[in-house]
Formats: C-alpha cells, sequence, structure tokens
C-alpha cells in the first residue's frame, strides 16, 4: 500500500491535527420557509414605500385620472363653500319664477319654477351628494371587507356559510332593495347611505375572499403563523395591506355608484324632503323640460361630472396600483 494512499493520509490515523476550520464560515442559508424562494408582492412593508413613490409616479402621468382628480376637487370645494357663498336656505323662494342662467346676475344659474335659486340648490346638493356617496361607500366596505375576510382566511365551513349570504344578497336586484328598505323607512341620508350600504357590500366581500384564498398560502404567512401571531394579526397586519390595491380602485367606483343611487331615488320621491340634492331638482324640473331645459340640465351635468372624474380616478389608480404594471415599468 502506498504512503501516498488517502487512508494512510488521513489526518485522524497519523495523530496529526486536523487542519484549522476558514475563519468566516459561509452563513447558512435560510430555511425556505421565511419567504426566500418566492419574492413577496410588490407592495409589502419592505418595499411599500418606493413602490408607493413610483404608483404615485404613473398615476400623476395619466391624463385621465390626473383630469378626472381636478373635477372631483373643483367638486370638493364646492361642496365646501357652499354654506359660505349661500348660508340660508337653498329651498328658500329669492327671486320671480324662471330667471334664465345669465339673466340676473345675482342668480347666474337662474331660479327654478318656485324662484329658488339653481346655483345654490346644486352647491348644497354636492354636500348631500358627497356625504350619501362616501358614508354608503364606507359602510360597504367595513362590512364586505369583514365578511370577506373571515371567509377567506378560515375557509371550510364558515367559508361555505358566508358565501351562502353573500349569494342570496346578490340574487335580489340592488335598484329594488333600496328603495324597499328606504320605503319602509324614514328618507334621510343616513338611511339611504345604509340601504346602499347593504345592496354594495355583497362585491366587495367577493373581492376581499377571493384576494384572502390567494394570499393566504404565501410564504410570509406561513412564517407569520409559525411565530405564533394570532388570527386577527395575520389578518390586518399580513394579509390586509397586501390586498388593499383593488379595494382600493373598487372604492372608486362604489362612491359613484352610490351617488347614482342617491340620485335615482331623490329622482323619484324617496329622498330626503329636508334638503336640496342633484336628484331631487332634476325631478322637480323634469315637467318642464320643454320651457326651462336648464333645471334639468344644470344638476344633471353636476351627476355626470362627479361620476365621470371618479370612473377616471378609479382606471387611473387601477393602472398605478396594479403589481403586473409596476414591475413592467
Amino acid at each position: 500500500m502506498s504512503a501516498t494512499d488517502p487512508v494512510l493520509r488521513d489526518p485522524a490515523l497519523l495523530g496529526e491535527a486536523a487542519p484549522a476550520k476558514a475563519a468566516n464560515p459561509r452563513e447558512p442559508e435560510p430555511p425556505s420557509w421565511l419567504g426566500k424562494e418566492e419574492p413577496l408582492p410588490a407592495y409589502v412593508a419592505g418595499t411599500g414605500a418606493t413602490h408607493g413613490r413610483r404608483a404615485l409616479r404613473i398615476f400623476l402621468r395619466n391624463p385621465n385620472a390626473l383630469a378626472g382628480l381636478i373635477i372631483l376637487a373643483i367638486v370638493v370645494i364646492a361642496a365646501g363653500i357652499a354654506p359660505l357663498l349661500y348660508p340660508g336656505d337653498p329651498l328658500a323662494m329669492v327671486a320671480k319664477p324662471f330667471l334664465w342662467p345669465g339673466q340676473d346676475a345675482a342668480y347666474p344659474l337662474g331660479t327654478d319654477s318656485m324662484g329658488r335659486d339653481v346655483l345654490a340648490g346644486i352647491l348644497h346638493g354636492t354636500r348631500i351628494s358627497l356625504t350619501v356617496g362616501i358614508a354608503a361607500t364606507l359602510l360597504g366596505l367595513v362590512a364586505g371587507i369583514s365578511v370577506g375576510a373571515v371567509a377567506g382566511y378560515y375557509g371550510g365551513r364558515v367559508d361555505d356559510l358566508l358565501v351562502r349570504i353573500i349569494e342570496i344578497f346578490q340574487t335580489l336586484p340592488n335598484f329594488v332593495l333600496v328603495v324597499v328598505l328606504v320605503a319602509i323607512t324614514q328618507p334621510t341620508a343616513a338611511t339611504i347611505s345604509i340601504a346602499i350600504a347593504i345592496v354594495t357590500w355583497p362585491n366587495v366581500a367577493r373581492l376581499v375572499r377571493a384576494e384572502f384564498r390567494s394570499i393566504r398560502e404565501k410564504d410570509y404567512v406561513m412564517a407569520a403563523r409559525s411565530l405564533g401571531y394570532g388570527d386577527a394579526r395575520i389578518i390586518f397586519r399580513e394579509i390586509l395591506p397586501n390586498g388593499l390595491p383593488p379595494i382600493i380602485v373598487t372604492s372608486s367606483v362604489m362612491v359613484a355608484g352610490a351617488i347614482l343611487m342617491e340620485s335615482a331615488l331623490s329622482f323619484m320621491g324617496l329622498g330626503d324632503p329636508n334638503v336640496v340634492s342633484w336628484g331631487s331638482m332634476i325631478g322637480a324640473g323634469r315637467e318642464l323640460i320643454r320651457t326651462a331645459w336648464y333645471l334639468t340640465a344644470l344638476p344633471g351635468l353636476a351627476i355626470v361630472f362627479t361620476v365621470l372624474a371618479l370612473n377616471m380616478i378609479g382606471d387611473g389608480l387601477n393602472d398605478a396600483l396594479n403589481p403586473r404594471f409596476l414591475q413592467d415599468r
């Protein structure tokens, strides 16, 4: 047997000292359950600020989104200055009836059949429409996110039960249900907002449920479970922030839909009789559309521009918050 044989050169057999280990041994690879193998979404906490700025740049470079934002800003400013410009009751009779727009400088948009200022009604109606739209959207989001999060996170029988409840609400015609709910209660801004929220939350719940079902098996969620985090923390701190982009886009469309529903109810005479709204102004002027078309055209244009602005903002948010678009840009 040769002296150069590997067996004879074994330090343990020859009594030699084992070679010293390297001064800086290589760090062990972290386990795969910590999220090493799968990249995190673009909007998780570690990169949220960077991608947030990138999404903002994409949104501000979208001309349609900017136009919608400017129009919505004008609408919000009009709602804010309404009590300052017209502190009195917008339903009060202040001048002779049927003053056309531009006929009297004191009433730039004219007066209606009862001598009420049209501009004052439009400005005060802006407050009612935005209040109902935002309130109904917030209520619908709270209910939809709560139900969708529980159904998507836990699954199983809880998911089956909640999905059946969602399907029951979705089988009912939305506007008919709103009319019934408002008709059997006192028509106020609060009851109208609640009625609209009741018919809009199922769509949010389905969206949130789908997001939770796709995110709950991600590596960072599994890591949070292994660290002993509770269900509430995982739902609100780990999963929900990563599912917000589609919810934000949907909320802008929900505000527009709520404004349209409130206008339709007021047009039918089911709105709050103590306040003026765009729908009630259109309903009051529909019988005079041949002789005084401005009474329906002006509040109708206010509805069109507001809803158009919200939809344009929603499209811009969809382009800015979509992870696929963020990766491409």
